[in-house]
């Protein structure tokens, strides 16, 4: 190896240990300045929980609906009541057909016999009336299906089914059921995605008053011949730190405000249909957070990013009163 070639890995050495120096330098920068312009972190910090708190009531607000609406799906069954006289095996290869179905949940065997004692059993004292007839009732298979969406092509495929002889059924339901679903989807994907961009908006809008009253600060660091990325780096970790704090702090305030809730509105909740099945908070926290801090580690990253572009646009040398 020559001489210059040693010279140069020499050098390539000594600039890496500079720059690994300098970006530890700036990344404590970053935290020093959170605590140093603590009332103006704190504003970013209500800001940006605010904003994630509102996006995390509005998704607790849809899974509750979203789960409503699937216990009431789950109980629109399809019954479908097959021929007398069938053989063992014929009985089996209707219910085979029917579970092999993609839209098919669950196909469960009621015989004739089970379905007249609940008859029976459902008329009280009244069910005297019926002795010494003949069972009239035919076996049946109870079908649960696993989208509504698809009601009315499933009970079209089942009535293809031999040996079928009769279909309960109550598409109408189903259909509205379906749309109600839709319905609910589109409006809270609508509310979390505008309550999202209002959150950049005022973010972005914060963050720029934070670098206006900073402005001195930015412009001796280019007096002294500092780079852009010297100048942003600390301002970007900044961004993320509070992103981080505001995402811990919003969830621990969702919980809170869910947790409240639930409790001084239980009794509606169950009229509503969800009993003491509401949405379990609990299930959804890694996910809400993982959502929280990626939310807020990029409004305070391309907020820091994007308000500082006039700042490092300005003349080099030149310092702003």
């Amino acid at each position: 190896m020559s001489k210059t070639e040693k010279a140069l890995r020499e050098e390539t050495k000594q600039g890496n240990r500079r720059n690994g120096s300098s970006l530890g330098y700036l990344t404590k920068e970053g935290f020093r300045n959170v605590w140093a312009n603590r009332l103006m972190s704190a504003a970013s910090i209500a800001v940006l929980t605010s904003c994630l708190a509102m996006i995390g009531c509005a998704t607790m607000l849809f899974l509750n609906i979203d789960t409503m609406l699937g216990k009431i799906e789950s109980q629109n069954i399809v019954m479908v009541f097959i021929k007398d006289e069938l053989s063992q095996g014929q009985i089996d290869k209707v219910g085979q057909d029917i579970r092999t179905m993609p839209n098919v949940e669950a196909c469960e065997f009621v015989s004739k016999e089970e379905s007249y004692k609940q008859q029976l059993k459902s008329l009280g004292d009244d069910a005297a009336l019926l002795s010494g007839i003949k069972n009239p009732l035919p076996n049946a298979y109870k079908v649960s299906l696993k989208s509504m969406g698809e009601f009315s092509q499933t009970v079209s495929s089942i009535r293809t089914v031999d040996n079928i002889l009769n279909i309960r059924e109550n598409s109408t339901l189903a259909k509205q059921l379906s749309q109600v679903r839709k319905t609910v989807t589109y409006v809270s994907i609508g509310i979390v995605t505008l309550l999202l961009v209002v959150s950049l908006f005022i973010i972005a809008n914060t963050v720029r008053v934070t670098m206006f009253n900073r402005r001195l600060e930015i412009s001796i660091m280019k007096a002294v011949g500092a780079t852009n990325w010297f100048v942003r780096w600390p301002f970007i970790v900044e961004g993320i730190l509070l992103g981080i704090i505001s995402s811990i702090v919003s969830l621990l305030l969702v919980f809170g405000l869910y947790s409240l809730t639930i409790n001084s509105f239980a009794d509606a909740i169950s009229l509503l249909g969800l009993g003491g099945s509401a949405v379990k908070f609990a299930d959804y926290t890694g996910q809400m957070l993982l959502g929280f801090v990626c939310i807020g580690v990029v409004a305070g990253t391309s907020g820091s990013i994007v308000s500082m572009g006039r700042y490092l646009k300005v003349q080099g040398s030149v310092i702003s009163e």
